[in-house]
C-alpha cells in the first residue's frame, strides 16, 4: 500500500471510530431511580419544614411559626400571591429581615405562588409532592434544570437565615442543594408512594 494510502485509511478509522463514539457518548444515559428516588426522599424533611410549608401550605393565606398558625390582619394570597390590596406582603416583608425578634422576615420577592398554580404541598405524599415538582402545569412552568435554579434563590435561601427567633431549616443548605441536583441528575424519578 502507498504511503498516502495507509494514511487515508487511518484517518478513516479514526473518524469512524470517533463517530462512533460520539454517538455513544450523544446517547442518554438510564436514570438510576434508586439513586433519584433516594436523593428525593433527602429533601422532603426539608420541604415538610415550617419555613417552606408555611408559604406552601392549604387555604389561601400564608401561616407563620413553627407552629404554623394563620397569617394575622387575615393576610390573602391574591393573584399575584403577593398579597391584595391594602395588606400587600411588600407592607411589611422588605427584601431583607429586618433586626429585632418578632419583626417581619424578608428577601426579595416575598410572597406565595401566585393563585393560578398555588403549589400547594402540604399534606402530599413524597410521591405526590415529587409529581408536583415535575409537572409543569403545576410548578409554575418550569423545568427540572429550573427547579434546580428556583431552590437557589434568595427567597428560597431564607430559610437558611430566617431571621432572629426563628429555626433555620436544619439540613445545611449545600447538602440540601446537592441533594436537589443529584435527583435531577439521576433522572428525577419518584418515590412511589
Amino acid at each position: 500500500m502507498k504511503p498516502f494510502g495507509q494514511i487515508g485509511a487511518f484517518l478513516s478509522a479514526a473518524c469512524i471510530l470517533l463517530a462512533l463514539l460520539a454517538t455513544v457518548k450523544a446517547q442518554p444515559q438510564p436514570p438510576d431511580d434508586p439513586g433519584a428516588i433516594a436523593a428525593f426522599n433527602a429533601i422532603v424533611p426539608v420541604l415538610h419544614n415550617s419555613r417552606c410549608i408555611n408559604c406552601h401550605s392549604v387555604g389561601d393565606f400564608p401561616r407563620v411559626g413553627d407552629d404554623r398558625r394563620p397569617h394575622f390582619m387575615n393576610v390573602k394570597r391574591g393573584p399575584t400571591g403577593h398579597g391584595v390590596n391594602g395588606v400587600l406582603c411588600s407592607t411589611c416583608h422588605q427584601d431583607h429581615n429586618l433586626a429585632g425578634i418578632h419583626m417581619p422576615p424578608g428577601a426579595p420577592g416575598w410572597g406565595l405562588p401566585p393563585q393560578r398554580e398555588p403549589l400547594i404541598w402540604e399534606g402530599l405524599s413524597p410521591h405526590e409532592l415529587c409529581e408536583l415538582f415535575k409537572d409543569s402545569a403545576r410548578n409554575g412552568h418550569r423545568n427540572l434544570t429550573q427547579i434546580i435554579n428556583h431552590m437557589q434563590t434568595p427567597l428560597i435561601s431564607w430559610g437558611w437565615a430566617p431571621g432572629e427567633g426563628r429555626a433555620p431549616i436544619p439540613m445545611p443548605r449545600d447538602e440540601f442543594l446537592g441533594h436537589v441536583k443529584d435527583w435531577v441528575a439521576k433522572g428525577g424519578a419518584c418515590p412511589a408512594v
